[in-house]
């Protein structure tokens, strides 16, 4: 492989350049993007180089319209080539994939996807129905034709995570998929593409998010009561912020038992509209972990 990556805008020049890593067999590392390239995709390159060694790290850079619902912003997504070829540059990326709609959807949408089950209708499936049905059925066309043994993802788009991973275990799919820690500006705005659709005042009021988050992650240690309390204290004093869900869940997206036992880890989602940019965030919790401390302290 070359020291810049090789832009592959086909599936035959895909199969062709990833070729003598396979004969060789070297590992190969994907990491799937819709393009717009930031920090966050940049620390998901670094992962998928630590993972997979001197075999080649592919990203994929398509913007999948079959996750796009009505009055969605498929047609305003940023699509920004250049820059992100300059991203994977830096990285070292081997391979950049960035196929036309038709090379990935031949003959028009499939007429074969992926059903994503049960945990699709919850947070952000209750607000974006048939969003999860296009990222697992295009996530499963990037994993045919790559053929990854690790593919990386970030854990911003939680929920996208565990339905990829479990997309990937029952299907049998044979690829690693690994969650990356979500890269935060300074202030602690999640990183994401959308965020270049806020201006100034509306970024300030976006901070909002992960503020109600670290909140949470703080009182959640007294409960989960103060640690939603904490939360949503956070999101009312931001008035430009739109709340659509503020939701506290097992790790694996499953409801908390009641009553929650001290100790618990527990995941702390929340989606919400600032101006017309829907933005989403999570951490993660451990639920009554002072009084957890506490009991332990009594037992010695």
């Amino acid at each position: 492989m070359s020291d810049r990556p090789v832009l592959a805008p086909t599936r035959e020049e895909l199969s062709t350049l990833l070729a003598d890593a396979r004969r060789a067999g070297r590992p190969v590392g994907l990491v799937p993007t819709m393009g717009a390239l930031h920090e966050g995709h940049a620390a998901l390159m670094r992962e998928a180089r630590a993972r997979v060694g001197d075999g080649p790290v592919v990203v994929s850079v398509f913007v999948n319209p079959l996750q796009f619902g009505a009055g969605e912003d498929l047609d305003r997504y940023p699509r920004t080539l250049d820059a992100d070829l300059e991203v994977c540059a830096r990285e070292g990326v081997d391979v950049v994939f960035a196929p036309s709609v038709d090379e990935v959807y031949p003959g028009g949408d499939p007429q074969v996807t992926v059903e994503p089950g049960p945990l699709a209708s919850v947070l952000e499936g209750r607000s974006r129905p048939g969003h999860f049905r296009g990222v697992l059925t295009v996530v499963a066309k990037l994993f045919g034709l790559v053929r990854p043994d690790v593919a990386v993802f970030g854990q911003k788009d939680y929920q996208q995570l565990a339905l990829i991973r479990r997309m990937a275990a029952d299907l049998c799919l044979a690829v690693d998929v690994v969650g990356a820690e979500t890269v935060r500006e300074a202030g602690g705005l999640a990183l994401s593409s959308r965020n270049r659709y806020l201006d100034e005042e509306q970024r300030t009021e976006a901070l909002a998010l992960s503020r109600a988050l670290y909140a949470a992650q703080e009182a959640a240690a007294y409960g989960l009561a103060p640690a939603l309390d904490a939360a949503r204290a956070e999101l009312r004093a931001a008035k430009a912020v739109d709340l659509d869900y503020l939701e506290v869940t097992t790790p694996d997206l499953e409801p908390l038992p009641d009553p929650v036992p001290p100790g618990t880890e527990a995941r702390v989602l929340v989606a919400a509209r600032v101006g017309s940019t829907r933005l989403i965030d999570n951490m993660a919790l451990r639920i009554g972990a002072a009084t957890d401390d506490r009991d332990q302290q009594g037992e010695r």
